[in-house]
């Protein structure tokens, strides 16, 4: 499944039009860099939102495309709607048969596992929704559609062979020098490590699933 999420409310639309003269509403920064969020631990996606959220008030475009996710109940993407067209959200994967219950709280994510992927197994439209991303990754970044681009749980695409490290490389490569590019998911591999400009390793030393204790709506997911 590929959606995208996005929009503007009319106080939104007010803001806009009131923002100080001098303001920048859509400027390329300066010196984009190269981020990786990486590691076991939680909180890859959840620094990688935050990042564009700041990127918004400053007057970025953010664009994160998300590989491997087509879970439509998550709070973020209900989160990116209020937050106008200044920030989007892509997502290319399977999506959860639960998901309008999850959303609103009449079910809960309960791992059943519908929308993992077997590694060394990949079905057809797992490999689909990868190129999908990466394709849209590439116009992207050729287009400059946007100041922060985040590529979130691409590590997860290679793991999984859906994609290769020479792809992930080569958007890299592809990067103008004024875009921020941010790449997420634990087991990135050392060629991206090599080539971002900061490397940020989550690392899991405790965790409340050990404890039995599920994944919260609004907290996890």
């Amino acid at each position: 499944m590929a959606s995208t999420i996005s929009g503007e409310t009319g106080t939104q639309a007010e803001a806009r039009r009131e923002r100080p003269r001098g303001a920048r509403p859509r400027g390329r920064y300066e010196r984009g860099l190269v981020q990786v969020y990486t590691g076991d631990g939680k909180g890859k996606t959840t620094a990688s939102l935050g990042l564009g959220l700041r990127a918004v008030g400053h007057g970025f475009k953010v664009r994160m495309i998300q590989f491997m996710k087509g879970a439509s109940y998550t709070g973020e993407l209900s989160a990116i709607r209020r937050l106008g067209p200044d920030f989007e959200i892509f997502q290319f994967g399977r999506e959860c048969k639960q998901a309008d219950m999850i959303r609103t709280g009449e079910a809960v994510c309960d791992g059943c596992g519908q929308c993992f992927i077997r590694r060394g197994n990949p079905e057809p439209r797992d490999i689909r929704y990868a190129k999908q991303a990466y394709d849209l990754a590439v116009r992207t970044l050729d287009e400059v559609a946007a100041d922060l681009v985040i590529l979130d749980e691409i590590s997860n695409a290679l793991y999984y062979d859906l994609l290769t490290v020479d792809d992930a490389a080569g958007l890299i490569a592809r990067r103008p020098p004024g875009v921020e590019l941010v790449l997420t998911g634990r087991n990135m591999p050392a060629p991206i490590l090599d080539l971002a400009d900061l490397v940020t390793e989550m690392r899991m030393v405790k965790h409340p699933f050990e404890a039995g204790i599920a994944a919260r709506r609004g907290i996890e997911y």
